[in-house]
């Protein structure tokens, strides 16, 4: 029987298991989860928090990362500014970024949400304003939900992937791990 695991990735942990290259060490997957022959489903980048998901399935890994599954992936962003309605509907009709144009996105102004604490703490600046978003994208290019912000004039200051289709972070602590069904409904 196949494993899956959520793991709610910490910022700045690498999304592998291994660091090469680096003469100073980095956190990594190895770190948190020692299961053999588990292996990320997608990646997320090392300035970003939140759900990461584990699998020793290769047809479930492609599944999830694939993006022609079109698989949704919800994120909390913070972003810095106070993007009004004609902003965010850029974001949902797609906006177009150096390597073509996005799918539309689903996105709408959430209140600040109740999430642990940044390690290091976002930076303050009380001259400008920030907002929370929770946007859905069904594809998954490189830092593209920081990419599609930063297009609309509205830099990403956290980015913290709370859902991959029906498996969400709910009860799992930064640096934590589960087990799931592999079911995503």
């Amino acid at each position: 029987m196949s494993r899956l695991i959520l793991f709610n990735k910490p910022y700045g942990v690498l999304s592998q298991f291994t660091d090469q290259g680096t003469e100073t060490p980095r956190s990594t997957l190895s770190d948190y989860i020692a299961l053999p022959g588990v292996y990320p489903a997608g990646r997320l980048d090392r300035d970003s928090e939140g759900l990461l998901l584990l699998t020793d399935d290769g047809r479930l890994q492609a599944r999830i990362a694939d993006p022609k599954f079109k698989m949704a992936k919800t994120y909390l962003v913070q972003v810095e500014g106070d993007p009004q309605e004609a902003d965010l509907d850029q974001l949902r009709q797609g906006v177009r970024l150096k390597d073509g144009p996005t799918r539309p996105a689903e996105v709408e102004r959430i209140a600040d949400p109740a999430l642990w604490p940044r390690d290091p703490p976002v930076r303050f600046r009380k001259s400008i304003p920030d907002c929370w978003l929770r946007l859905t994208i069904r594809e998954g290019r490189n830092r593209q939900v920081r990419r599609m912000t930063a297009a609309i004039g509205y830099p990403t200051l956290r980015l913290v992937r709370w859902r991959i289709g029906g498996w969400s972070l709910t009860d799992i602590e930064p640096g934590e791990w589960k087990e799931a069904d592999q079911r995503d409904d």
